[in-house]
């Protein structure tokens, strides 16, 4: 069998292939939380585009991104500059499919895929949940929330999820800014200037 090194936009690639559903409790809080995070659980047909930023040890890479998710199916592109490095990667409830420099890997599941290419766990499925600004089903989250009762930091399964420059599109509050990081692992991402469109269909 061929072996070869995964590049920059494949193992980032890998790292943000998202899905899965559900949902789980988290303690009452001040400041319309259960309205928004209601409306924030119903939302899934939106698109976002902007860069994300992938530090693994020593390496750190920052390619665009513009992701598309309608119900439980995905579409995620990611490419540097002069449309270098362009990974495509898609998915739905039955496997995801990612492409890359000519090449397809496909797997049953997202985890499965981050740990046949990069050799250890990613919070792969929880980012779906996340870059919206909720906690992932299952187990339980500490919520920090900002003087408006936006929310700021989010503690699970011992990631820290950051987030900053937190806009409204309608009755919705998403943010521009999402740090998701982990003390123990070398791996840190970063979603920054991000834009959405939400389906009006909702």
């Amino acid at each position: 069998m061929l072996r070869l090194r995964p590049g920059p936009a494949f193992l980032l690639g890998v790292v943000v292939a998202v899905v899965l559903a559900g949902c789980e409790a988290v303690p009452q809080v001040a400041g319309g939380w259960n309205g928004q995070r209601a409306a924030l659980e119903a939302l899934d047909e939106w698109q976002l585009r902007g860069r994300v930023n992938v530090r693994r040890s020593d390496e750190s890479h920052t390619l665009r991104i513009l992701w598309r998710h309608e119900h439980r199916d995905y579409d995620i592109r990611l490419w540097g500059a002069f449309n270098a490095g362009n990974t495509s990667i898609k998915g739905d409830p039955g496997g995801v499919r990612l492409e890359s420099g000519g090449e397809m890997h496909v797997a049953s599941r997202p985890e499965e895929l981050v740990f046949q290419r990069l050799g250890h766990e990613l919070p792969v499925s929880q980012l779906e949940y996340w870059i919206r600004g909720l906690p992932a089903p299952p187990g339980d989250a500490e919520l920090r929330f900002g003087e408006l009762g936006e929310l700021r930091e989010l503690e699970q399964g011992g990631w820290l999820v950051q987030y900053a420059d937190q806009r409204q599109y309608g009755e919705l509050r998403l943010p521009g800014s999402v740090d998701v990081s982990r003390q123990a692992d070398a791996v840190r991402l970063r979603f920054i200037g991000l834009h959405w469109t939400i389906s009006e269909r909702r």
